[in-house]
């Protein structure tokens, strides 16, 4: 069984809790795309975990976990967010952990690169992450990058990276006015960081495809959602990775092989960290009064995050673009809080209505329509489909019927089994 977990939204919708709680069914989790610039809050009963870089499946005992070709790796935030992970009692090892030799590398002037852009753009800023992400990316597809299998032989690198080191300062310090990188600084921190993991680093393509091909169950892991997508995204504010179910095979190692579910991720209300069109959107107290009561502030970023009522024009766009087999609805337990519950139904856009998701400027000009429907109080105590209230399940119906795939699983809590499971 092949799955992708992935996110229907703007990211943020709670990937990792899910993962948390399936990967009890899968033997191998793999994250396929991205870096350190987003994260995943997992709480269970080991602790409360921010993940990064690791597959949420870490936390399983059992679990074989990977990281895959089409990740970018920040190998000091890797040894850090480790450390973290041995000090809550996670063991990681070489056997519940490989890393792929295709992956790419994430150098500290990626990040000062990323900090020096949007430092240049100020009020037109895209909201990065500063972790560097869109800079190793654009090296990756110049050819222009150290990959983790390099590790394995690094001394033998050294004038490769210094050809890279040099062509690199043509921007930092010609472009920007920056102090210029070192590659002896560089190689230093190669080895500091890099080395201890050369016995996690594998081909991890003939891996997974020897265990696809013995029957494994293997779970693939999203960051962020559709419409951070680069392709099929709210471009330009969007990741600089495929965070599309469709690309989870390819930026797994395994792209001849074929998905068997989605897992489409969404929030029973909306949400956003970072620059861009955000249409649904709520302002002043009525925004304030559900961030708190969902929590909502960015795992990577500690920043808060910008909420809004369901969106169905959104979500309906995003679980038709990640080909969505089944939803998992997140946070249903934050709109007790609420008497009515708004529902953005449709856009306005120059004046006509659509329930269409628009594109380009279009977006920039849309404008939400609301409605609401009944509250239904507090169903944090509730474990299975008879406990919740009539309008609770009325909500799920709604929402179901929205955006056109069956809603399977209902999170109504932050604790692994504050679950129910529909059908």
């Amino acid at each position: 069984m092949l799955t992708a977990i992935v996110g229907v939204n703007w990211g943020d919708e709670g990937k990792g809790r899910m993962v948390d709680l399936l990967s009890e069914r899968y033997d191998i989790v793999v994250r396929y795309q991205g870096g350190n610039n987003a994260g995943h809050t997992v709480v269970n009963d080991k602790g409360r975990f921010i993940l990064n870089l690791m597959p949420s499946g870490i936390l399983r005992d059992g679990t074989v976990n990977v990281l895959g070709p089409g990740m970018v790796i920040d190998l000091e935030h890797l040894c850090g967010e480790v450390q973290r992970l041995r000090d809550g009692g996670i063991a990681v090892t070489p056997e519940n952990l490989r890393i792929s030799d295709k992956a790419t590398i994430c150098m500290p002037y990626h990040k000062l690169l990323d900090e020096l852009e949007e430092d240049r753009l100020a009020g037109k800023k895209f909201g990065s992450t500063r972790r560097g992400i869109a800079p190793v990316y654009a090296d990756k597809y110049m050819k222009k990058t150290l990959r983790m299998g390099d590790l394995l032989d690094l001394e033998a690198h050294g004038e490769h990276l210094a050809d890279i080191v040099e062509w690199k300062n043509l921007t930092v310090e010609r472009g920007y006015g920056h102090a210029p990188v070192g590659a002896g600084e560089m190689m230093a921190w190669l080895r500091e960081y890099g080395l201890p993991w050369r016995d996690y680093i594998c081909d991890t393509s003939a891996y997974l495809d020897a265990a696809a091909e013995s029957g494994k169950n293997i779970l693939f892991e999203a960051q962020l959602g559709a419409l951070r997508d680069i392709d099929f995204g709210i471009f330009p504010y969007t990741s600089s990775s495929s965070s599309i179910a469709g690309y989870a095979p390819v930026g797994a190692g395994i792209p001849g092989r074929h998905l068997d579910a989605s897992i489409g991720i969404m929030k029973a209300y909306s949400s956003c960290v970072g620059e861009g069109p955000f249409t649904c959107e709520f302002f002043g107290e009525e925004a304030e009064r559900l961030r708190q009561a969902g929590g909502e502030y960015g795992a990577a970023t500690g920043r808060p995050r910008r909420v809004g009522g369901f969106d169905i024009p959104a979500s309906r766009y995003g679980v038709r673009v990640q080909g969505c087999t089944e939803i998992a609805l997140t946070k249903l337990d934050v709109l007790g809080c609420l008497d009515r519950v708004p529902v953005c139904v449709a856009y306005e856009v120059d004046g006509e209505r659509t329930e269409d998701f628009p594109t380009g400027s279009r977006l920039d000009r849309a404008k939400p329509i609301y409605e609401t429907v009944p509250g239904f109080g507090d169903v944090s105590g509730c474990r299975k489909k008879e406990d919740l209230p009539r309008a609770a399940l009325d909500y799920i119906a709604y929402l179901e019927k929205a955006v056109g795939c069956p809603i399977k699983y209902v999170s109504v809590g932050a604790e692994r089994d504050a679950y129910i499971e529909m059908f």
